[in-house]
């Protein structure tokens, strides 16, 4: 944990709020964020400088950024994740997302948004990550070309950002130049987003690292669930046709990019004020994935955000006070 703090003018800090990604488990960040909300006393767009996410945090973070609040946005998670996280196939996964993206965020552009916002995706053929955002002082070359969001709207973005291949389909998106760019989930360049949220605060917004205040918040992590669970049979048959070792492999790669980034940002960020919330779990009941659909068991995780909150909020006071 670095030292508190050190005072500097109020107009200097930017505070950063940074969320991985991990599909469903995302209940675990609302609940987390939930509590954020009630310390800070407003909307979060209105508390942070800068929000970053990886797919599901990406999800979280356009809908705060646009003007949300945490539990508007929770109320949208039960009642659309658990339907799209029961599709039998990518094909129909994709579908269900990309419906719903248009259902939610409608006509939205990066213009809307209300505070600035880093969505992590990965171009699958420059093997590469594709950010999108919606100010060019976030840019870090190519001043007089940017375009925000690359030229696509939100949904499309969100979308982007959250094609968990080979889960969800590659999303095709079509950029400003009028180029089809293929693209999959952000997890797999940075499912733990908050080193590139301190890069474009640093070397783009030319922030001091003595004026960063970093909130990252993770999904937590839980033992995998069985192979066969009589209770749910339907979803043992789903990712057995998927592909049962797949999922592990996923779920082991999001999770190994998660921690490496995060000892990446101990050793080179010490100094910059930061907490970081992700909580570790082994209880058998806590078993899941990132292709949960049960509704108790993602109110579970919901919880138990609220209560990682509660662990670190002495930090969070000190952090933005």
């Amino acid at each position: 944990m670095p030292e508190p703090p050190e005072a500097v003018p109020a107009s200097s800090v930017c505070r950063i709020l940074s969320l991985d990604g991990g599909g469903a488990k995302g209940f675990y960040t609302l609940g987390v964020l939930k509590e954020i909300e009630a310390l800070v006393g407003h909307p979060l767009h209105e508390r942070f400088d800068l929000i970053f996410g990886t797919s599901t945090g990406g999800i979280i973070a356009a809908l705060l950024a646009l003007g949300y609040n945490v539990d508007d946005i929770h109320e949208l998670y039960k009642q659309h994740v658990p339907a799209v996280m029961r599709r039998w196939t990518a094909s129909g996964k994709s579908e269900a997302l990309v419906e719903l993206a248009k259902e939610i965020f409608g006509e939205y552009t990066f213009a809307d948004f209300k505070t600035r916002i880093g969505l992590v995706a990965t171009r699958w053929d420059f093997e590469k990550p594709m950010i999108f955002k919606p100010d060019v002082g976030q840019a870090h070359g190519r001043l007089n070309s940017f375009v925000p969001g690359f030229g696509v709207s939100v949904a499309d973005a969100v979308v982007a950002s959250c094609s968990a291949y080979p889960f969800f389909k590659k999303h095709v998106i079509t950029i400003s130049d009028g180029s089809e760019v293929e693209v999959i989930d952000g997890g797999y360049c940075a499912n733990n987003p908050t080193l590139y949220s301190i890069a474009d605060a640093v070397k783009a917004m030319k922030k001091q690292h003595s004026d960063l205040r970093v909130v990252s918040v993770g999904v937590g992590l839980y033992p995998p669930p069985k192979r066969m669970n009589p209770k749910y049979v339907r979803v043992w048959i789903i990712k057995h046709i998927l592909g049962w070792e797949a999922l592990q492999l996923l779920q082991k790669t999001l999770d190994v990019n998660t921690a490496s980034m995060e000892q990446l940002r101990e050793i080179l960020f010490r100094e910059v004020a930061a907490v970081r919330i992700n909580d570790a779990y082994s209880q058998p009941e806590m078993a899941t994935d990132l292709l949960e659909s049960d509704l108790k068991k993602l109110g579970m995780l919901y919880q138990r955000g609220r209560e990682s909150f509660a662990k670190h909020e002495a930090a969070l006071r000190n952090l933005l006070a």
